[in-house]
């Protein structure tokens, strides 16, 4: 039951994107199309779930032990940077077209603050090897929803007819924003 309340915490209450602010940079350029943000949601899924595994072993079994927890953030960054390696590599060989259409947000992946803020996350709020998984898929799971909601919003604000200020940017921004105070309803869940 724990695990399960700390998925949906992680999801929707605590949405890395729309609560905490973390990965606004492919949230905002990957989500002109569905597919793309799906692809891009699909890649995110895979090395956060994967990166809060392997920080929460190395952290547990090679930093602690040592005694060089000051190291954490260095090494999860190497251990993230490898992983958007493989999966760079794995759609370059696997889809071509959806590693072409993420384009430079691909290896963004790589310095997407989110994916180092939920393996530090996980440290500091002590999550042993199971809670930290549980923690990164609920954390990818919901930045997928949210860069998918904003896509398909995206994708019909185009055809919109919308004031010249408000065209490009400021219209995506208002509503990350919209969708931002959407999401703190979910606060009641919990």
């Amino acid at each position: 039951m724990n695990l399960l309340i700390i998925a949906i915490s992680a999801a929707l209450v605590n949405n890395v994107v729309l609560s905490q602010f973390l990965g606004l940079c492919p949230f905002l350029g990957v989500s002109k199309k569905i597919n793309t943000a799906a692809g891009m949601g699909g890649a995110v899924i895979g090395v956060i779930t994967i990166s809060s595994a392997i920080c929460s072993l190395i952290y547990d079994f090679i930093l602690t032990p040592l005694d060089l927890t000051y190291l954490n953030t260095i090494v999860f960054i190497l251990v993230i940077a490898t992983l958007v390696q493989f999966v760079e590599m794995l759609l370059k060989k696997t889809s071509p077209a959806l590693y072409e259409a993420l384009g430079v947000y691909l290896p963004l992946i790589t310095t997407n603050c989110a994916v180092l803020g939920i393996a530090l996350t996980n440290v500091q709020n002590g999550y042993n090897f199971i809670t930290s998984v549980v923690s990164g898929v609920g954390t990818a799971i919901g930045f997928a929803i949210a860069i998918i909601i904003m896509a398909g919003i995206r994708e019909r604000i185009e055809y919109n007819d919308v004031p010249e200020s408000f065209k490009g940017m400021p219209i995506v921004l208002l509503t990350a924003g919209l969708m931002s105070i959407a999401f703190f309803g979910f606060s009641g869940i919990l």
